[in-house]
């Protein structure tokens, strides 16, 4: 009796630690990870003409991971919000840290600037909303 209630234990104990999932090891997943961006703008552009580039960007604390331009547009061209540009992207490798996500945009002849935002490493799903101005 004293064999068959050690040996109940030790099931019991090896089926508590077999059921832990452990995301470290190669060939678990993590938990899916998406971003969706959304561009618009709420301002009248109507009369500007300049040539914008944006470029949906996500970096973790190494490198960039993600890095792509959406066609060159005229800033007057800048969907409204009603109207607005939504893309959703997984994050590539499904990477489990803290990402910087948005925005980089050129202007022809006048600049380079961004928008980003924090993606938690606890989150599996974030919005970057974009109000371009």
């Amino acid at each position: 009796m004293k064999v068959i209630k050690v040996f109940a234990v030790a099931l019991t104990v090896v089926g508590m630690f077999s059921c832990k999932k452990n995301y470290d090891r190669p060939g678990n997943n993590y938990p899916s990870r998406t971003i969706q961006f959304e561009l618009y703008t709420n301002q009248d552009f109507s009369e500007d003409s300049h040539n914008i580039t944006f470029n949906l960007h996500i970096e973790n604390e190494d490198k960039v991971i993600f890095d792509s331009a959406l066609a060159t547009m005229k800033i007057q061209d800048i969907p409204n919000e009603l109207h607005k540009i939504v893309i959703q992207k997984s994050v590539p490798q499904n990477d489990p840290s803290r990402l910087k996500v948005g925005f980089i945009y050129h202007i022809e002849n006048v600049g380079i600037s961004w928008h980003f935002e924090e993606f938690p490493s606890s989150d599996s799903f974030k919005v970057v909303k974009f109000d371009f101005r």
